[in-house]
């Protein structure tokens, strides 16, 4: 789990810019933005399994009918699960220090961002702190949304565009705003997925 790479705040002091994680932990981020960059940053839309395969060669449990775009960052692989059909759209950002979970058909639009971490404002050292993400079977985060640490985006719910999410949204609800609330439930019927 990632939550046992964090290091000891008082023992690194990361208000005075010390290291988070670990060094195996960092080693493996700047080998994976280095291979991403590399091998999969240039590729067209049509390269998706491509994509998949390197993904899943660093540890990310990606289903191959999954799409994750050229342009998305993603932190660590090993800490995002995407079933089928689920997407990781153009520029969107999976800031997977904690698990991010897609589920099946889940779509992450454009440019929005995928939290998995925050700070401790209460602790002395700002300790950082993780907890995991979900986006629910046929969910919909819209463009340039925010999802925040521990976040469950229950099946069919819809996170408008620039929305900002910081507790769980209800299936097939629909959430707007910052922070976002619900205004109404989708008419598409129980799960958010065509049958």
């Amino acid at each position: 789990m990632i939550q046992s790479e964090i290091l000891d705040a008082q023992s690194t002091r990361p208000l005075e810019g010390g290291p988070s994680y670990s060094l195996s932990n960092r080693v493996k981020r700047v080998v994976w933005i280095a291979a991403w960059k590399v091998l999969a940053s240039w590729t067209p839309p049509p390269m998706r399994k491509y994509r998949v395969w390197l993904t899943r060669l660093f540890g990310g449990d990606i289903a191959w009918d999954a799409n994750i775009y050229a342009s998305a960052k993603i932190w660590l692989p090993c800490n995002l699960k995407m079933e089928s059909r689920s997407c990781l759209g153009p520029r969107s950002n999976c800031y997977c220090m904690g698990n991010v979970t897609l589920r099946e058909g889940a779509i992450v639009s454009q440019d929005a961002s995928l939290c998995a971490a925050s700070h401790d404002v209460d602790d002395q050292h700002f300790q950082l702190t993780v907890a995991p993400i979900e986006i629910g079977r046929g969910a919909w985060v819209a463009a340039e949304a925010f999802i925040g640490p521990g976040v469950i985006v229950e099946a069919g719910a819809v996170v408008g565009a620039r929305a900002c999410l910081f507790k769980d949204a209800d299936a097939n609800g629909i959430y707007v705003g910052n922070p976002a609330r619900e205004i109404r439930k989708r008419r598409t019927g129980t799960d958010g997925m065509n049958a």
